[in-house]
């Protein structure tokens, strides 16, 4: 049938589609549907049977413990285990992340999945090659010397040959992880470092993924939450002062749930829980006044603050004395949220004696540890079980729909599935944290950087959900190690040279302001565009091209590496930064930065557009490099770079949380817009490649970079610099009659 979707829209009608959601319809072909036995986990990490599975097919299947997010690492970490276990990735499935099936190797998060799990994937297998060959020595009676391996089959000098299936025969190895097994040399890999295609990918196509919203069980219930519609201050919760039940009982079958302060409502009918959950009429205690937006950066300056010296060498101040040129200013980032395309979704099924949760978490463990004491049931009768969710760039809102979940299941004592509405998701979300960061550096006059200080304010992670914090009257808490989460040593001292460095990090009380969690690139953004444009300030004053001016500071050949890389791939022309000013109605400008989260290299080049009577930012070019030590797919890092530059673009040019002195204002997307498709840059992404070193986080490495390009950008086009983001049109126009 041919029917135009002009002409449909046009006649007024309406198509309705059924889908039937079970799991018979759906596959994920990349994982591997028989796996060892339940056993409530983690399994012992200290025996190589944990970390994979040899199968009678001369097949294998890894346990990995990261959660397949988006970026790759279900193919990547097959290919370091078939790297060494010298098998073809066809041989090689996974399984679905579970706390009674795959090991505790971490929550997915710090770009983390090839850094920390690469190494241990690798000498499991490492060891289990090993092992086997031990065993075909035997086998074929000759010497392990003379032994070859091909997809799987070994092979004697004598002619005769074996399969790892037929050495094992489903058996389990039982050999311990010793970690001492030999490592193929980087020389030789055939698997590793290629652009082996991703094995989600083809039932993502196809329509046959199976996403935690697609995810049903019988006999459940649809459940909602009823919060008030945006998030007060962290320290003040919600308090509940009444609920009037008999707002729903017209709608079939609604009843509500409550534990202390958490409210939630359930129904057979999803459309009816909904609907419920929007007519409950509850009476909320007035919260505490905020400062709104316009307000919150004088009050977060203002605050009594937890004060830390986080690196400190030289004489920072005696050093800005004599110096050719000195840059003081203050620069302000928003809150962000992290804001998933589907709003994040769980299962539950509680019993008196146990607990199964199916959710989109980052780290199942810990997520089960959470679960189970909200619930008060022993860790090991709580089962986790991974699905995808539809976008998660950080700590998003898994952790609460999950532990939500839970509760209104025990509430109700049936199955539920709850999903947040969009003005759950966007209202009580995890924010990236707000900062004011101030700054003073200094350069000599052969355009060497002598002294740098950074003031940050900012401030912690939160560590207990909103679920918990309703349902238990649990007090805010800040998550273990925060203050890391603030100025980090490595964001300007690892980059360039400075014999004179001052950074310090001033904690704000995390009660006053709104739940933070890490979201992509964690305070990254927020740092680079304030330290990148002093770095580029301070090349103009110098009379410096601003590509020529870092290299000039930076003293480590792979912080070169990826400045040349994005500079080479944007065919920068060297001239100082602001030279070439129009005063036509579209100017242009291209800027330059560099930047990190943990320990990778990021470099990047923006190309922009400014409208100056309209203030529309657009970015048209984007170029990003990462180095991130061996790369092991470098398509997948390539794919990570591109979207990295456009959420880059989308945070800096619309990105914003906004509130007034009630609570959060941002519960949609019209209030909290992001950057639509015909306006995203165009982009290049160069990976430099070293094989000779250990493997490094790759999901988060160039946003930072990027950042400080687009801010520098800016000024190349306008000659203003903009002291706080996003750069949206109002904020521009300011700026530039300023």
């Amino acid at each position: 049938m041919n029917f135009p979707r002009r002409e449909f829209l046009k006649a007024g009608g309406a198509l309705i589609v059924g889908f039937n959601l079970s799991e018979a319809l759906f596959g994920q072909s990349h994982l591997d549907p028989v796996s060892r036995p339940p056993v409530p986990g983690p399994p012992d990490a200290k025996m190589v049977d944990t970390w994979l599975a040899i199968h009678a097919d001369n097949t294998a299947t890894i346990f990995i413990g990261f959660a397949e997010l988006g970026q790759g690492n279900s193919t990547a970490l097959l290919q370091v285990a078939a790297e060494e276990l010298d098998m073809d990735m066809s041989r090689l499935k996974t399984v679905r992340l579970d706390t009674s099936i795959t090991p505790n190797q971490g929550g997915t998060y710090s770009s983390a999945s090839i850094q920390r799990g690469g190494p241990q994937v690798r000498t499991a297998a490492a060891e289990a090659r090993l092992a086997l060959l031990q065993m075909a020595s035997k086998k074929l009676d000759a010497p392990i010397e003379g032994l070859t391996v091909s997809n799987g089959v070994v092979s004697a000098g004598n002619g005769k040959s074996v399969t790892y299936g037929e050495l094992t025969g489903d058996r389990p190895l039982h050999i311990p992880f010793t970690g001492k097994a030999p490592l193929k040399p980087f020389t030789q890999y055939k698997v590793v470092g290629t652009g082996v295609p991703r094995n989600d990918i083809p039932d993502k196509v196809a329509g046959k993924y199976v996403y935690m919203q697609h995810v049903r069980v019988p006999d459940m219930l649809h459940v909602r939450v009823v919060r008030p519609r945006g998030q007060r201050a962290y320290g003040a919760g919600a308090k509940v002062v009444s609920i009037d039940e008999s707002s729903i009982r017209g709608i079939p079958g609604a009843r509500v749930l409550r534990r202390n302060d958490f409210i939630g409502v359930a129904a057979e009918n999803e459309w009816d829980a909904v609907h419920a959950a929007r007519q409950l009429k509850v009476t909320w205690e007035t919260p505490p006044a905020l400062p709104g937006n316009r307000g919150m950066h004088d009050a977060m300056r203002a605050s009594k603050t937890t004060d830390r010296v986080v690196l400190e060498k030289g004489n920072a101040a005696a050093a800005m004395v004599g110096a050719a040129h000195v840059v003081s200013q203050s620069y302000r980032g928003p809150y962000q949220m992290h804001g998933p395309f589907g709003p994040n979704c769980a299962i539950a099924d509680v019993k008196p004696d146990s607990a199964l949760v199916i959710c989109s978490t980052q780290d199942v463990y810990g997520t089960r540890t959470g679960i189970a004491r909200i619930l008060g049931l022993a860790v090991d009768k709580v089962r986790v079980q991974y699905y995808e969710g539809s976008g998660t760039y950080g700590h998003s809102c898994y952790d609460d729909v999950a532990q939500s979940a839970a509760i209104l299941s025990q509430l109700a004592g049936k199955p539920v599935r709850l999903q947040f509405m969009r003005w759950d998701e966007h209202g009580w979300d995890n924010y990236g944290p707000a900062h004011v960061g101030e700054i003073r550096a200094a350069v000599d006059a052969a355009g060497r950087i002598v002294a740098y200080e950074y003031d940050g304010w900012q401030h912690n992670w939160s560590l207990v959900e909103t679920a918990e914090q309703l349902a238990l009257n649990r007090a805010p808490a800040a998550w273990p190690g925060a203050a890391a989460q603030g100025v980090s040593a490595n964001h300007l001292g690892g980059i360039y040279y400075v014999p004179n460095l001052r950074l310090i990090n001033h904690q704000v009380p995390g009660g006053d302001w709104f739940k933070g969690g890490w979201l992509r690139s964690p305070l990254d953004l927020s740092l680079a565009f304030a330290s990148e444009q002093t770095i580029d300030e301070l090349a103009r004053l110098s009379g410096i091209d601003s590509y020529e001016f870092r290299r000039r500071n930076i003293v480590n050949e792979r912080w070169l590496g990826v400045l040349d890389a994005a500079a080479k791939a944007s065919n920068w022309k060297p001239r100082v930064a602001g030279s070439n000013i129009s005063k036509s109605r579209i100017v242009t400008g291209r800027g330059i930065g560099l930047g990190t989260h943990l320990a990778s290299y990021g470099g990047a080049v923006a190309e922009i557009e400014v409208n100056r009577e309209t203030g529309q930012v657009v970015a048209k070019h984007m170029y990003g490099a990462i180095d991130a030590g061996l790369a092991v797919n470098p398509a997948f890092i390539e794919n990570q770079i591109g979207g990295q530059l456009v959420q880059t673009a989308s945070r800096m040019f619309k990105e914003e949380v906004t509130f007034n002195e009630t609570g959060v204002t941002s519960l949609d997307w019209n209030s909290y817009p992001i950057l639509r498709f015909d306006e995203c840059p165009e982009v290049t992404a160069v990976v430099v490649q070293r094989l000779d070193q250990r493997s490094s986080g790759a999901g988060e490495e160039v946003m930072a970079a990027a950042a400080g390009a687009i801010a520098n950008a800016f000024f190349d086009a306008t000659g203003v610099r903009m002291r706080e983001y996003p750069l949206t049109p109002k904020r521009v126009l300011a700026a530039l009659r300023g």
